[in-house]
């Protein structure tokens, strides 16, 4: 178990405070628990407070000894209640702000509007994309970290070799490969930031069912085992020449990998191999493309095209209207990080120190879905990946 250490945080206050000064605020209140735990290694209930100016308070409300222990700022304060962060702020020589930041993009109005009471006179601004902006930059620390969860995904892949079986059903595989995992390290909670936005670890999907919609922005949905849940692992049962999808997410010590393979017990038809190679051969062409200043969406429009060019128009990333309009995710203490290989970010560029994962998937309705997913990182040179599980399609022996 990791604690970050006080380096880690102090830079990353830094950052953030930088953001602060460019956009003429006087403070940050940040209280989800992702952005607490970046901020200040803890997700003890309460929230972080960092003036433009200054050292950051890590105001808790409970648990504190467990934040005391567990967090390596500097001040980690006992809070009983809300109304006494004015007083609080007092005793520590800290000013009220003018203008303060919250992250808007997932504080619940009631909570705002408990903030807004407390201070009458303050502004409230969303400043969620400047936290976004900072946390898309990973340090050498979260990197090594990011590299312990490739490691375990490789484990966990090798063992799906060894539990899938004609006749088991996608949910039974799903189950024991979840088991395994937590068994190997895996911290079990997987975090994303988008209001409704639910995953579990990942998903596994046989034949039709991979092809299956649902309600997450994501080329593969899945039927589930309940209308209560609508995605992922169904009770499908396996059968042989059959694609099988395997989109699993790793969290460990707090980050996180995403990485898709593609297996079938006995061999696929030509169509879905010929699918498989095409997928990597649109990975292959967005790695000859990404490197620092290409912008988000730029990559994703060359991407797309080239998937076109190879007959997957109807079928990438989803079929008919299904299909998003996205190749990849920034990823690291949540599934949904900056940046988005997506339309609408012609402005943003990739910058080193950037991770995400890049997923180009072909969908067939009836017939099933296969495609490749590795996490990588942007450095100077170009990106390199991070996950390294082997990229064949892993056509296993029928029985």
């Amino acid at each position: 178990m990791r604690i970050t250490p006080l380096t880690e945080l102090t830079e990353r206050s830094r950052n953030l405070q930088q953001q602060l000064r460019e956009q003429q605020l006087d403070a940050a209140i940040l209280v989800q628990n992702s952005d607490l735990f970046y901020f200040t290694g803890s997700i003890q209930r309460g929230l972080y407070y960092l003036p433009a100016e200054g050292e950051p308070i890590y105001f808790v409300f409970r648990d504190q000894g467990r934040a005391r222990m567990e967090s390596g700022l500097c001040h980690v304060v006992p809070i009983d209640r809300l109304a006494s962060l004015v007083g609080e702020l007092g005793r520590f020589g800290v000013s009220l702000p003018g203008r303060a930041g919250m992250e808007f993009d997932v504080l619940p109005v009631i909570e705002a509007q408990r903030y807004q009471k407390l201070l009458p006179a303050t502004e409230f601004v969303d400043i969620a994309p400047q936290v976004r902006t900072v946390r898309a930059i990973k340090s050498g620390y979260e990197l090594e970290i990011m590299k312990d969860c490739a490691l375990l995904a490789d484990r966990v892949y090798e063992e799906v070799k060894n539990l899938l079986a004609v006749g088991k059903t996608d949910h039974e595989v799903m189950a024991e490969l979840f088991g395994f995992a937590l068994k190997q390290g895996h911290q079990g909670l997987i975090r994303m930031r988008r209001f409704n936005a639910e995953m579990f670890f990942g998903h596994i999907f046989s034949g039709v069912d991979s092809a299956v919609p649902a309600h997450l922005d994501a080329p593969l949905g899945g039927l589930g085992t309940t209308p209560a849940v609508g995605q992922g692992a169904g009770h499908k049962k396996i059968a042989a020449h059959e694609p099988i999808i395997v989109d699993f997410i790793i969290a460990y010590d707090g980050y996180l990998v995403d990485q898709t393979r593609t297996f079938s017990i006995g061999p696929l038809t030509d169509k879905l191999q010929q699918a498989y190679a095409d997928m990597l051969t649109i990975q292959k062409f967005m790695v000859d493309l990404a490197r620092p200043g290409v912008s988000w969406s730029d990559l994703y429009r060359q991407c797309y095209q080239r998937a076109c060019e190879l007959g997957y128009e109807e079928h990438f990333m989803g079929a008919g209207s299904s299909r998003v309009r996205f190749i990849g995710h920034g990823i690291g203490v949540e599934v949904d990080e900056y940046p988005f290989i997506a339309e609408g970010f012609d402005d943003q560029v990739l910058l080193p120190g950037m991770t995400f994962a890049f997923e180009p998937k072909a969908v067939f309705p009836g017939l099933g879905a296969v495609g490749v997913e590795n996490t990588w990182r942007v450095a100077e040179e170009g990106v390199k990946r991070l996950t390294y599980s082997c990229e064949n399609l892993w056509q296993l022996p029928q029985p």
